[in-house]
């Protein structure tokens, strides 16, 4: 179901320094989001100003896609405008507590990718600024419609349908059998088995909330991810990392997007996917200016190319493999379409609201991950 001239940048790392592109790069993994973050030191001084818009040509620029495809991102539009592109790369729940943090004096222009109920949520928050792009008239109505819910202040630029993982090497190693259904995860031969990432943080893990809550009521939902919680061996804090674990053979089963694992599949790894029989939800990954932005006219011009077909092909050049927001782009090798799985009604509107969210959130922290085994 759920688009530059060369210029010297730094890429955090907590880890250690790397040289790359004739610059000193810092490059690191960000703490719970499994992504990398990359940032210019240009950029540290301009966020630190007040909110007097920038006179620089730059745009800094909030990413919640896996690190590989916002440094593709970054590279595309920076060469193709010349405008200097700085970026951090968090997952979408840390992105998401940044802007609230930062309210009253905006540190980025844009939030790109990461899931579209956080985005809502920013929207509703009044964390974000209406912007209809020309672009609009070119995209698939589900990205429309996300747009339209939040009265412009974000955009659909891509989907994916969420699903069950698996390491085929580890299931046949232990002699379990392949799962069909969300019921199947309960059984006591997947003790400690499955990987979920962490609700607080994730937002692939709160769509898995919202989709049971909305296919099976939210009683028996929470019943469900009390259970499960049996078979969890692990909640990372970033959603990437429970397929990256069970591509490796960390875990042998994981909740996550499905086109993670034709990545995943395709890069040689013994991994693959279903949908399950019950039914599932999907996300609409989305794009938002942070209201306040101090590079106002260079974020429009990233929000333009982000939807155009040329934008969104670098996805699949990351190997990530969602479904593109424009009806032009290219649609990526083998990542279920949104009309071949069997998809709820997903209330995107319902489900993206802070009150809503926040407690899920909440009572997922106190009777799933806070709860004995």
């Amino acid at each position: 179901m759920e688009s530059g001239a060369v210029m010297n940048k730094t890429v955090k790392r907590t880890t250690g320094f790397a040289l790359l592109s004739g610059a000193f790069l810092w490059v690191g993994l960000v703490a719970g989001a499994g992504h990398a973050m990359v940032r210019t030191a240009q950029a540290q001084t301009a966020t630190a100003q007040t909110s007097a818009p920038s006179t620089n040509n730059e745009v800094t620029i909030y990413c919640s896609a896996v690190a590989q495809w916002c440094e593709k991102m970054r590279q595309a539009f920076e060469s193709k405008t010349g405008i200097k592109t700085l970026m951090t790369v968090k997952s979408a729940g840390e992105t998401l507590a940044q802007l609230k943090a930062e309210a009253t004096n905006a540190r980025a222009d844009i939030w790109w990718a990461g899931g579209g109920d956080q985005h809502l949520q920013a929207a509703e928050l009044g964390l974000t600024q209406e912007y209809r792009s020309p672009m609009l008239a070119k995209l698939h109505p589900w990205a429309v419609r996300q747009a339209e819910q939040a009265q412009w202040r974000t955009v659909g630029i891509y989907a994916g349908t969420l699903g069950i993982v698996w390491n085929t090497e580890q299931l046949a190693k232990r002699k379990l059998p392949a799962p069909k259904c969300w019921a199947d995860l309960l059984k006591p031969e997947y003790k400690d088995e499955v990987q979920l990432a962490n609700a607080q943080s994730s937002g692939t893990s709160y769509a898995f909330i919202a989709t049971l809550v909305q296919l099976m009521g939210e009683e028996p939902a929470f019943a469900y991810l009390k259970t499960l919680h049996r078979s969890v061996n692990q909640y990372p804090r970033s959603g990437a990392a429970p397929m990256q674990n069970v591509a490796r053979g960390e875990s042998t089963l994981a909740v996550t997007w499905m086109f993670a694992a034709v990545a995943e599949a395709e890069a040689g790894f013994p991994v693959t996917n279903i949908a399950p029989c019950e039914g599932t939800g999907y996300e609409i990954g989305s794009m938002s200016i942070i209201k306040g932005a101090k590079n106002l006219d260079n974020a429009k011009r990233f929000y333009d190319y982000a939807l155009t077909p040329e934008a969104q092909a670098t996805g699949a050049t990351a190997k990530s493999y969602q479904i593109p927001s424009n009806v032009e782009a290219p649609l990526p090798p083998k990542t279920p379409l949104l009309n071949e799985v069997k998809l709820i009604d997903y209330d995107f509107a319902t489900y993206g609201t802070d009150a809503v969210r926040t407690r899920l959130i909440k009572r997922w922290e106190t009777e799933v991950l806070n709860s004995p085994k």
